[in-house]
């Protein structure tokens, strides 16, 4: 493994039926194709046990933003529900491309969940393995979770722009290149083209590789080669606050400190008429 919050399928294949883990699986739509309804894929096949962690509905849905930390009462309510327990080790995995189970991971650990892993490869790491799956909703008991959260930890839009007019922190942005050079749509309707101005890009898909992230010197070769400074604050940010979570993994990774990540992200940004966008519109 590349880094320590991750596990083999092996692995989870021999401690499936351990107690005190708990199996989560956090398959999500792409951007722009959140119509789909992947709970359709999660009860046609899962890995054994896994509960359904569902990153839009533990959303908080009181922002019109999608995807954003809900309060710490209303998940824990939610996790309680799901029959997750906090003091466990909870594995998270996806559909293997390392796309949502960062967020799972982020969410989890900032609610204060300290042992909390991703299933390097995720399912079709699993599946190539020719492990089992498993049908259909999986019902346990009530969970006993308890859920606290520093605020800090969430960048709001204000501080983000105070960041970006004063230099104050590095934004560091997870779309893909053609995307934040404004060379292509976003896959949301009605957001503009561009970047924060003096934002750093970071495409979140150079940072993986096979389900993984890649060796912690190829983490800080790119980083470097981006311009991103380890000794300075950064404030994370992509499309909606998803691959974000990407950026977060790695640089927590290579213990780099003083990074929180932007929530409301480009859906926020780019879909206001009073704030500054890089290429100039």
């Amino acid at each position: 493994m590349s880094t320590p919050f991750f596990v083999a399928a092996d692995w989870l294949a021999e401690h499936i039926n351990d107690p005190e883990i708990q199996i989560l699986d956090a398959r999500m739509a792409p951007a722009g194709q959140e119509h789909l309804d992947i709970s359709i894929d999660y009860r046609a096949g899962h890995i054994p046990g896994a509960l359904w962690f569902d990153i839009n509905a533990l959303s908080d849905h009181t922002s019109p933003l999608p995807h954003m930390m809900p309060r710490p009462e209303s998940f824990a309510v939610a996790m309680r529900e799901l029959g997750v327990n906090s003091d466990k080790h909870l594995v998270v995995y996806d559909g293997g491309n390392l796309f949502s189970a960062p967020r799972a991971w982020w969410m989890l650990r900032k609610f204060g969940v300290v042992n909390v892993s991703i299933l390097a490869g995720g399912l079709a790491e699993w599946q190539r393995d020719e492990l089992p799956l498993e049908q259909g909703d999986v019902t346990v008991p009530e969970g006993e979770f308890n859920a606290s959260f520093d605020p800090a930890l969430v960048k709001r839009l204000p501080e983000v722009m105070v960041a970006s007019f004063e230099g104050s922190a590095q934004i560091v942005d997870a779309r893909s290149a053609a995307r934040f050079n404004a060379e292509a749509d976003e896959p949301r309707p009605g957001l503009k083209r561009g970047h924060i101005p003096g934002a750093f890009n970071v495409p979140w898909t150079d940072l993986v590789i096979n389900g993984q992230l890649k060796t912690t010197d190829e983490l800080e070769a790119i980083f470097a080669r981006q311009g991103v400074a380890f000794d300075k604050p950064i404030i994370a940010s992509c499309g909606s606050g998803v691959t974000a979570a990407v950026l977060m993994l790695a640089l927590e990774t290579l213990e780099v400190k003083d990074v929180t990540l932007y929530d409301g992200s480009w859906c926020e940004w780019g879909s206001r008429s009073d704030t500054p966008i890089e290429p100039a519109q």
